[in-house]
């Protein structure tokens, strides 16, 4: 469906102005799916952005500069995420052994077990957006990151 018949809003300042209007709406539509997918599986999007970091670094910790730096969601507070990440027993945190001023964060084996069974129930992406072939992926993508220059 078009934007102007999802928000009911007849036209806009320009190109552009409907531009950003939409790349906000498809973000809001995007996390929205997510959000309910891991819903299912008591964790935010963010956790599991979190978890997926760590993820990436494994066997390797990672700090918390590092994992927020790495994060989608740069406003997201990494500690609050790694503590309750924590409480659910899906990473570890420890003192470093090189600089006992820095915390070592991993992901446990309950965090990879965790990820890998979401992974078995989430719809590839292709699935998620159907009306999108690889090529449009492709150019979609390419111009996201030019609107970011």
């Amino acid at each position: 469906m078009k934007l102007e018949e999802e928000i009911k809003q007849k036209s806009f300042q320009s190109p552009h102005h409907r531009m950003m209007v939409n790349i906000m709406f498809t973000g809001n539509y995007v996390q929205k799916r997510l959000l309910c997918m891991m819903r299912s599986y008591g964790i935010s999007p963010q956790q599991h952005n979190v978890l997926s970091i760590l993820r990436g670094q494994h066997p390797h910790p990672c700090s918390l500069g590092d994992i927020q730096e790495r994060m989608l969601d740069r406003m997201s507070n990494a500690t609050r995420l790694v503590d309750k990440l924590l409480e659910k027993k899906l990473v570890a945190r420890c003192q470093c052994t090189a600089n006992r001023r820095k915390i070592d964060i991993t992901i446990t084996e309950a965090g990879l077990t965790l990820l890998k069974q979401m992974e078995e129930k989430v719809p590839p992406f292709e699935e998620l957006f159907p009306a999108i072939s690889p090529e449009e992926a492709t150019v979609l993508g390419q111009l996201l990151d030019k609107a970011r220059e």
